[in-house]
């Protein structure tokens, strides 16, 4: 449909794919090299400037792959979900998705994956699918002499800096809890939608702490409304990391109105910051 044409390039104008004519720019031509759908390309692209490489083409690969969860058996529900819950990041379901692949990766060196995986209710399959499409995207990003930092996950500073290079790819898709009880408004249109039943913010233990604004990989309208792959993140980050212009060309909505504020703070703080000339 054109208007489906029409947001797709607005999309791309976003992050910066399309020069002033409307042909791909320095960072389209990069992002086009990858066989990752633009968000994702960007948030790998900006992962070499923010120093999380290794993590980022392992979380890219998981989002490619497929999804890594599959059913248990009804008898083994609660014992996989216990251990499944040992896999959850603190920092949302990007981060496990990384830590799933990690474990997976030291698991498949020492033999005994398939074990380990209907233990934990992962797909042995999808993850060794994960493991080729990451050799295919560092293949990818030596050929065009992208540099590629050392593994640093689990630091403090990696985190923010994973957290950094996902919102530079995926602002577009941020949602804020309007009532602190789950019920999620999405920035660009003012849908409300729900955390997917898998979500890890769902499956810890209480009490559970819902995140006020989060980034999620996708949305699925027709099947459930429901957000997936989601991570909490901070409205500061946004403002700082996100286009100016998008920000101002947001629906109304009260979460637009806090990141106004937030952003004029930033732009009050800059100026005091600022020498005389």
């Amino acid at each position: 449909a054109p208007e489906s044409l029409m947001q797709a390039l607005e999309d791309l104008d976003y992050l910066a794919a399309l020069d002033d004519d409307g042909n791909l720019s320095e960072v389209g031509i990069i992002m086009s090299e990858f066989p990752l759908d633009p968000q994702l390309a960007k948030a790998l692209i900006a992962s070499c400037e923010f120093d999380c490489v290794e993590e980022m083409v392992s979380l890219a690969a998981m989002l490619t792959a497929s999804p890594c969860f599959v059913p248990p058996s009804t008898h083994l529900e609660e014992a996989v979900a216990l251990r499944r819950r040992a896999l959850l990041h603190p920092n949302g379901d990007h981060f496990t998705l990384i830590n799933i692949f990690n474990a997976f990766q030291q698991r498949e060196h020492n033999a005994g994956d398939d074990g380990w995986c209907r233990k934990h209710g992962v797909g042995a399959e999808g993850l060794r699918l994960a493991g080729t499409v990451r050799a295919e995207l560092l293949e990818v990003m030596r050929r065009i002499e992208l540099p590629i930092s050392p593994p640093a996950f689990g630091s403090d500073a990696n985190t923010l800096n994973i957290q950094r290079a996902l919102i530079s790819g995926y602002f577009l898709k941020v949602a804020r809890d309007i009532d602190g009880s789950g019920n999620y408004v999405m920035l660009t249109h003012k849908h409300v939608a729900h955390l997917a039943p898998a979500c890890g913010y769902l499956l810890r233990p209480p009490p559970r702490r819902l995140p006020p604004w989060v980034l999620y990989h996708e949305f699925t309208i027709s099947q459930d409304n429901c957000l997936r792959v989601v991570s909490e993140i901070q409205p500061q980050m946004l403002v700082e990391l996100a286009p100016q212009y998008y920000l101002s060309n947001l629906p109304p909505s009260e979460g637009r109105d806090l990141l106004m504020e937030l952003r004029e703070k930033v732009v009050v703080v800059a100026a005091e910051d600022t020498p005389a000339g």
